[in-house]
């Protein structure tokens, strides 16, 4: 078992992409919340050993899905015992948008976490796209969204084997090692 875990739902297959590479990236686990939100009990087990764990879903109206949210409501039972307690937490999220209001989900997630008493760990990948003068937004640029409280990416409606872009990728693995890394050093 690795000592990060990433839990993630995902509506169409493009958020798993995004879960993958953060996973690539961190060395980490992977545990899907399926349709109705839901986890299985080995599933809650892996997260209870964790070191770190990075939330995601993809952003529908202006927030996380309504799975994701159901296993957030679900882990009352975790935050009773303080079961997350100073483990290291980070977030992604994912859209069909650019924007898509997708800091409102990261800010979700952040306050999830503060409400479980985890660390919280960003993004700390510069938007290259600005930092070498390219029009913002390139699709093979790292962080090209620009966020830094967590992963922003964005997915055209197409198959998930097309599309998040490849910057979203690269930083999609960018950010799991970062939370690997994190997870070494404070835990």
């Amino acid at each position: 078992m690795s000592d990060v875990v990433v839990v993630f739902h995902s509506g169409y297959g493009h958020t798993e992409v995004v879960a993958k590479a953060i996973a690539k990236g961190a060395g980490a686990d992977l545990v899907k919340v399926n349709a109705q939100g839901t986890i299985g009990d080995a599933d809650w087990a892996k997260l209870a050993l964790a070191k770190a764990i990075i939330f995601g879903a993809p952003t529908y109206m202006g927030s996380l899905s309504a799975p994701f949210k159901t296993f957030m409501d679900a882990s009352s039972k975790v935050w009773f015992t303080q079961g997350w307690k100073d483990k290291i937490a980070a977030g992604f999220t994912n859209s069909g948008s650019m924007s898509g209001d997708k800091l409102s989900s990261l800010v979700q997630l952040a306050v999830f976490a503060a409400q479980q008493g985890m660390i919280w760990v960003g993004q700390s990948e510069a938007n290259e796209s600005s930092a070498a003068g390219v029009s913002s937004g390139d699709p093979e640029s790292v962080n090209r969204i620009g966020s830094y409280l967590g992963l922003m990416a964005q997915s055209d409606n197409v198959a998930p084997d097309q599309t998040p872009p490849q910057g979203d990728i690269k930083t999609a693995e960018l950010f799991g090692k970062r939370v690997a890394d994190m997870a070494k050093r404070f835990v």
